[in-house]
């Protein structure tokens, strides 16, 4: 009798396993339209981009301006080495140079001591009230330097996204005229443009009008303690 001897079968191999497929570009995303947009859409893409950059920059320069402002402020009314000073020159000498408190407060010194010839037939008081505005409206000045700039974004950067709209949707149109047909692979690309200038407009526009408001807001703030200062120091000088 012969004996069979039963041979197993091998194991098949470990297959390797498949890499995973790479998600393939949007040919409808922001980076196609930069890439194959037209001139026109292109425009509006860089406007848009001035805009927001614009933007950015003024809110960080204005907020610097704002805290050194409102530094100054708290140093005045906590140290008080301005009022404990022995005269007013050497409490102005104790302010930060370069800062509001310190122009307004060599402005009132300034002006007690041009109280002379025609001026002297002037109320010394009504000097002293006309000089401290005149130097609180140049402080308010450069406060709200740059956020008319803000304003203008807020208020046109919608615009200048709707109409990349527009003429995405144009595009879209021209593309169903010329095929004959409304096919999604004809559209798509245009309406996707049209809706992508759409959320840029926005998201340029939001920054700028929560932004305009918030320093707007601390401009008062600031503008408050400049006045009050300066009605303190008229009191003094008087």
């Amino acid at each position: 009798a012969c004996s069979v001897h039963a041979q197993s079968d091998p194991k098949p191999a470990p297959t390797a396993a498949k890499p995973a497929a790479e998600a393939p570009d949007n040919p409808y995303g922001l980076k196609a339209m930069i890439e194959h947009g037209d001139l026109v859409s292109k425009g509006v893409l860089g406007i848009l981009l001035i805009m927001s950059l614009g933007t950015w920059i003024t809110l960080g320069t204005k907020l610097l301006e704002q805290r050194k402002l409102l530094g100054e402020a708290k140093a005045v009314a906590a140290a008080s080495k301005f009022w404990a000073a022995g005269s007013l020159h050497q409490g102005a000498e104790s302010l930060a140079k370069e800062g509001a408190f310190r122009y307004i407060a060599e402005t009132a010194l300034e002006a007690s001591k041009r109280h002379e010839g025609v001026l002297a037939g002037v109320d010394l008081g009504s000097w002293l009230s006309t000089s401290l505005e005149e130097a609180g409206d140049e402080v308010e000045h450069r406060l709200h330097k740059g956020l008319a700039f803000l304003a203008t974004v807020g208020s046109t950067s919608p615009f200048v996204g709707l109409f990349g709209t527009v003429w995405g949707i144009l595009n879209a149109l021209t593309a169903i005229g010329v095929a004959g047909q409304a096919s999604i692979d004809k559209v798509a690309g245009p309406v996707g443009e049209a809706l992508i200038m759409t959320a840029l407009g926005l998201a340029v526009a939001v920054p700028a009008v929560l932004g305009y408001n918030w320093l707007v807001g601390r401009n008062t703030t600031a503008l408050h303690h400049v006045t009050t200062f300066g009605s303190k120091l008229r009191a003094a000088l008087l």
